[in-house]
């Protein structure tokens, strides 16, 4: 069994820093893909404050399709030219969206959703997934929040044997 500890902090980055050490831990018995993005998906929603949805999307082709997640019932297939995700798949890039409200193309998949935010995991300049996480507070993601969630795919994908076949 695996318990979290939380260490009360007033800084954000001190608290990433404690809990990445933690979820470094937690994937360090496993490497298989699926079972490290379970467990992911799972320590990013108890861990971070205000979410509603937490999980993975699979690149396969020119869309992404529904990985591992702890949320309600979900989009099952995102083309890349749509919504947040697909941004992020298409530009590689951390989307950290204030409102998906204003952001023109978002895929309402649980409209108590208001912010988002997006990051790629790619490993050898290749799109693997994508993941996600939604909250209902509009601007619930900081710069802080963003960097701190980067550091943690990075240690996911650092434990994590990232070939597979589904």
């Amino acid at each position: 069994m695996f318990t979290i500890e939380t260490h009360p902090t007033d800084s954000v980055e001190e608290s990433y820093r404690a809990l990445n050490t933690q979820l470094a831990a937690l994937l360090s018995g496993e490497r298989d893909f699926i079972c490290n993005a379970a467990q992911f998906s799972a320590f990013v929603m108890q861990t971070v404050a205000d979410l509603n949805w937490s999980g993975f999307y699979f690149a396969r082709g020119e869309e992404l399709v529904l990985g591992p997640y702890v949320g309600k019932v979900a989009c099952t297939r995102i083309p890349f030219a749509r919504g947040v995700c697909g941004k992020a798949a298409t530009t590689l890039q951390t989307q950290r969206i204030e409102d998906v409200h204003a952001f023109e193309g978002h895929i309402a998949c649980d409209a108590a959703s208001a912010s988002e935010v997006v990051i790629p995991v790619v490993v050898n300049d290749k799109l693997m997934a994508v993941f996600d996480m939604d909250s209902p507070k509009v601007g619930r993601f900081s710069a802080a929040d963003q960097a701190g969630l980067e550091s943690f795919v990075a240690t996911f994908i650092a434990a994590t044997d990232m070939h597979w076949s589904i």
